[in-house]
């Protein structure tokens, strides 16, 4: 049995219709990331999970329980947001214990509980500084520390790094993630940033305009894409618009590349191919880091001759810009010493690595 369970959400703003018919289930100790561009309706899925919106239609339910319409303040969660929304007078010690106080706990109690949050997100010993006299990272270590220490049933994270540098972004949620496994907390955790939801999330769901387009292990996602959407969203991606040269019933799949006319082998099922629209193209993906880039032929299929564009160091790695013939592509490779602009490579696309996606959506 899940301990959250969302069953056909939907939550309109005027004509904007934020999150039309989302189903989530959040099982016990899971880290639930909600992933997706601005505007896609995972902060309000967020609240309306808080209780800080109510759905136009659909349920919420927590541990077996009907609490669409149970005020925020009754549910138990703990929430931490994007701009901290610290007391500005109040000390650090005091910022924690606001919600405990609220609950009329007895002052040894507050204490204690305080002492062990602030303890645990290491900011032990600044219990009596003024939160404007700590850093950004120091400051959403406060508001995290003030949602545990409620000892919540559920923890609701809305983008609580963005305000971070780079390098503090980085060491913040790997501490983060490792605090929520250890106190054995569920957490739903809304962000933009695909490189932080696969970081922290044990599962994710993908959301674009209102919409589940899928939820799966940032495993699952990456490599194996529903749509398009998903596909595009989540990191760089060769999409090539191809047709299928073969019946669903040959055991090699061949597709026609629109674009340099090259004949490529695609592992496929018999019910992905019976769902391609017939006679129209249809999407295949690979990953620039699947592709290989060799000086001369080998026999392996999906083979292709191509010319060097353009070459970008980005540090640990580098992108190869490739023509073949007109069909652009992207590689992804560790060393680039061999590789100059206008030369001719041998690129691989290894068919085990080539998906299938079912919609062209006019990309």
């Amino acid at each position: 049995m899940p301990l959250l369970s969302l069953h056909s959400l939907s939550k309109s703003f005027g004509a904007t219709a934020a999150v039309a018919d989302v189903s989530i289930a959040v099982e016990h100790g899971e880290f639930f990331g909600l992933l997706g561009a601005s505007g896609c309706g995972k902060t309000t899925t967020l609240r309306v999970i808080a209780g800080l919106e109510i759905p136009d239609s659909g349920t919420v339910e927590f541990d077996d329980r009907d609490v669409t319409n149970l005020p925020a303040e009754r549910r138990g969660f703990g929430m931490v947001f994007q701009n901290y929304a610290l007391f500005p007078h109040l000390n650090v010690f005091q910022n924690v214990a606001f919600g405990l106080q609220a609950r009329k706990m007895a002052r040894a109690a507050v204490r204690e509980r305080v002492m062990r949050a602030l303890e645990l997100v290491q900011l032990d010993g600044l219990d009596r500084r003024r939160v404007d006299e700590l850093s950004g990272g120091q400051q959403q270590r406060v508001a995290i520390a003030r949602a545990i220490a409620i000892e919540p049933a559920l923890l609701l994270f809305d983008e609580p790094l963005s305000n971070l540098d780079v390098a503090l972004r980085e060491e913040t949620r790997r501490e983060l993630r490792a605090l929520v496994k250890r106190l054995n907390l569920t957490a739903i955790y809304v962000t933009h940033d695909q490189e932080e939801a696969f970081a922290l999330c044990d599962r994710i769901a993908v959301m674009s305009q209102g919409r589940v387009l899928q939820v799966g292990a940032p495993r699952e996602l990456y490599e194996h894409p529903a749509n398009v959407a998903v596909a595009k969203f989540l990191g760089s991606n060769n999409l090539i618009r191809a047709m299928r040269l073969t019946s669903s019933n040959d055991a090699v799949t061949k597709f026609k590349t629109l674009k340099g006319g090259h004949t490529l082998v695609v592992p496929a099922t018999h019910e992905q191919l019976m769902h391609l629209p017939v006679n129209k193209p249809c999407l295949l993906s690979i990953r620039p880091e699947a592709l290989v880039v060799s000086s001369s032929a080998g026999q392996d299929e999906n083979q292709l001759t191509a010319r060097i564009e353009s070459i970008e160091f980005s540090g640990a790695t580098t992108t190869v810009s490739l023509n073949a013939s007109g069909l652009k592509l992207e590689a992804l490779v560790l060393k680039a010493d061999e590789f100059e602009v206008s030369d001719e490579f041998v690129v691989t696309l290894p068919a085990g690595q080539i998906r299938l996606l079912p919609e062209d959506s006019g990309q």
